[in-house]
């Protein structure tokens, strides 16, 4: 009988530990997918992040190093500079990316170090048990906004791939979601895409990936897809935000 699905090589045969309806699942299978299709799986390097997807590298079967909190885009900086013929990427959540490691983020890019980041953003601080994130929705119930995120009180969410547009060092940016099987479909090109460009030397790349945390949005996790396709998709716009000049987007 001839195998039509199986499990890409550069993920490792383990059952995840996230809660039911998470989607970082899907999301470390699509980039093991793409290391597996591009042949580059003895020369991927991943960068894990604090938060709850801390695991990918028990996940991913490659080359995996742990940042401290937030610092994932200096560590990948570093390894890049060193090797220069490696695909670097990051993979951190949005506590991690936007909130401690800001600027760790925002100066990668302006610089345009040839990495990717793997940003998923499910709108909340997840393993550290569901405070508010810079992404978090106005109106979201968190339980450090437990009346709903406030303009005035705590600031508008962050839009991380329009933040980074404006820098030169940027080269590829592009926000995809995980709700459905098409977008799913599209988040792995994405992936793919931003990949490419790093290999190709353009500079610094990322993808959003919008995800679901059913836990601590206290949904089932077929609602929690309906939720992020509802509310985050209206305020985080999906598509590519930046692509080099001689791209014709996906």
């Amino acid at each position: 009988m001839k195998k039509v699905f199986t499990r890409p090589e550069a993920l490792a045969d383990l059952p995840f530990h996230y809660c039911p309806g998470c989607t970082h699942g899907i999301a470390h299978r699509l980039v093991a997918e793409v290391i597996d299709e591009m042949g580059i799986y003895e020369r991927a390097l991943g960068i894990a992040p604090v938060g709850c997807s801390v695991f990918i590298y028990n996940y991913l079967d490659i080359d995996m190093y742990q940042a401290a909190h937030g610092r994932a885009p200096a560590v990948g900086t570093g390894i890049k500079r060193v090797l220069p013929d490696r695909l670097v990427f990051t993979y951190q959540g949005d506590g991690d990316a936007a909130a401690i490691g800001t600027g760790e983020l925002v100066h990668a890019a302006a610089r345009g170090e040839k990495i990717t980041v793997i940003f998923v953003n499910n709108a909340v601080y997840a393993m550290t048990g569901g405070q508010m994130a810079p992404t978090t929705l106005l109106g979201q119930k968190t339980t450090t906004t437990p009346y709903g995120r406030d303009k005035d009180a705590n600031g508008m969410p962050v839009k991380v791939c329009e933040m980074l547009a404006p820098l030169d060092g940027s080269a590829y940016l592009a926000r995809v979601s995980l709700h459905n099987p098409k977008h799913i479909a599209q988040a792995k090109k994405a992936i793919r895409k931003a990949f490419e460009v790093q290999m190709r030397g353009d500079g610094f790349t990322l993808v959003e990936i919008l995800g679901s945390c059913p836990t601590n949005w206290g949904l089932p996790p077929l609602e929690a897809l309906k939720w992020l396709e509802e509310n985050m998709i209206p305020y985080y716009p999906l598509g590519e935000h930046k692509t080099p000049a001689e791209e014709v987007q996906i």
